[in-house]
């Protein structure tokens, strides 16, 4: 068995035993090469900068790519902030900008959510700086945004909720729109029994604001609860109102 070149075996060690590292990376050095007098040459800066990069490259739109995003969205999601910056980088040396923007800004909603409101309009700024910035600088407000949202207290309550809202009507929970709910603003709306409602705006409840309590679910449905307040972050103080809302409806 001849022996290796030096370059092949840089390859081959880089490979580690993965075939379709291997292949990918000797794809990579034959681009990066240049023909000179009949002779090829890979230079051992251009091969030594595809060696290092070799746990990332050639995978942008593979299994591995959506891997390291799952990875990054569960250790967010954990509080793990050093792993989510791990994940973070190894996603920004694929160089998809895009993808990794667009599942940072849906886990501001999904798993910040209503514990930290202000996180969503945060991250949605860092994302539009990471992309007026491009790469490598688009790096820094997004490693602000991880680390951010790593530590920020969570909810998915909001999204929770409507996805029980959806679920109920796919299994046929639905019901009549309660008539002083229905568009009055059209001739024979009247005719129809539509009227009745109750302006919120003019009745005050201390300094909550109007509240008045007439129903708003179909009749069938009344009583129903698809929120379910988490006791996180800035969602206690919201939590309290709706308890106390929830409170009002069962007095008379």
């Amino acid at each position: 068995m001849p022996l290796l070149t030096n370059n092949e075996k840089k390859i081959a060690d880089a490979a580690n035993g993965d075939a379709r590292k291997a292949l990918t990376l000797l794809e990579s050095t034959i681009f990066a090469s240049f023909e000179e007098d009949g002779v090829t040459t890979v230079e051992d800066s251009i091969l030594n900068s595809l060696v290092d990069r070799v746990g990332v490259f050639g995978d942008k739109k593979g299994s591995h790519f959506y891997n390291l995003l799952s990875a990054l969205q569960k250790s967010v999601r954990g509080s793990d902030t050093d792993a989510a910056l791990y994940y973070l980088a190894h996603l920004l040396e694929n160089g998809d900008l895009v993808a990794v923007s667009r599942r940072l800004l849906v886990m501001s909603y999904e798993d910040i959510g209503l514990a930290n409101p202000s996180v969503g309009p945060q991250v949605l700024a860092a994302i539009q700086s990471a992309e007026r910035l491009g790469l490598p600088e688009a790096r820094i407000p997004l490693a602000n945004a991880v680390v951010l949202m790593c530590l920020s207290e969570k909810s998915n309550s909001a999204y929770s909720a409507l996805d029980s809202a959806i679920a109920s009507i796919h299994a046929g929970k639905t019901g009549e729109i309660p008539k002083h709910l229905k568009d009055t603003h059209y001739a024979g709306a009247a005719e129809l029994g539509h009227g009745g409602y109750i302006y919120p705006h003019d009745h005050k409840i201390g300094t909550f604001g109007g509240w008045v309590n007439q129903t708003y679910l179909p009749d069938n449905l009344v009583g129903t609860r698809f929120y379910e307040p988490v006791e996180a972050g800035e969602e206690k103080r919201l939590a309290a109102i709706y308890n106390r809302l929830e409170k009002f409806k069962t007095e008379k």
